[in-house]
């Protein structure tokens, strides 16, 4: 499989519209009403947030497999929404819906900013599966410090992001790991620098997180970030405070 992502321009940093990407497939409905539902037990000895599988769909789920309700994302981890999200609504997410065993949260990637957001996709997915998701909170909370290196290397050296720029997205993606400190992050966080260029590097991985790419615009019509699905349809929301009635709607209550 060749690797087909067209880079953005970093400017573009600045919001998540995707409207450079192919845009098909299913359309937002409405979330249907239902009933409350039942919360489950977790396994002995452990909490539904302690519970995460990499999904068929490439995506990492938290929470019950079996949770009634499915929230699935598709998100940037360079996008300020994103980030908002991340820092803001994923923790009342985790105790209030995910811990009952009600609700289950996959994240998937879409790369809105192109070759950052794949460096940052490798390098999480380089840490164990259960470490997936304290890493994509901290890449959250870290985002404003990857973006004021961008804003400096702009005005310092512009000609060290123009030849970035220029090369095939997975060599971009470790030039941008290296040049934006993502890689001295990663090793602040316990990851040894081999191992994280050496993810970097993995053809198969860039791969699978390109398909997951191609598939959230081709098969589902995601063109924005953070895109929501409840069960299958699409939400028409952004943030935590819209997206909690429409678990509620769905039975999370």
């Amino acid at each position: 499989m060749r690797f087909a992502l067209a880079l953005l321009p970093l400017v573009a940093l600045a919001g998540c519209n995707g409207s450079n990407n192919a845009a098909g497939g299913n359309s937002s409905a409405p979330v249907q009403a239902a009933a409350p539902v039942a919360g489950v037990p977790a396994p002995a000895g452990k909490q539904w947030t302690d519970v995460v599988e990499k999904t068929a769909d490439n995506g990492f789920r938290q929470g019950n497999p079996n949770a009634p309700i499915k929230l699935v994302e598709y998100g940037s981890r360079m996008c300020p929404f994103c980030a908002q999200f991340g820092t803001t609504g994923v923790e009342p997410l985790r105790e209030k819906y995910i811990k009952t065993g009600k609700v289950s949260y996959e994240y998937r990637d879409f790369l809105i900013h192109g070759a950052p957001d794949l460096a940052l996709a490798l390098l999480n997915q380089c840490v164990p599966t259960d470490a997936f998701f304290p890493m994509l909170d901290q890449i959250y909370a870290g985002q404003e410090g990857f973006e004021q290196k961008i804003m400096s290397l702009q005005q310092t050296s512009p000609q060290v992001l123009d030849q970035i720029q220029q090369m095939p997205p997975p060599q971009a993606a470790a030039g941008f790991a290296q040049a934006l400190g993502m890689v001295d992050f990663m090793k602040q966080h316990g990851l040894p620098e081999a191992q994280a260029k050496a993810c970097l590097a993995d053809q198969k991985k860039i791969e699978e997180i390109a398909k997951v790419n191609a598939d959230g615009a081709n098969v589902h019509g995601v063109n924005s970030t953070p895109s929501f699905f409840i069960n299958g349809s699409k939400a028409d929301v952004n943030t935590w405070s819209d997206l909690e009635p429409l678990l509620q709607k769905a039975g999370a209550r």
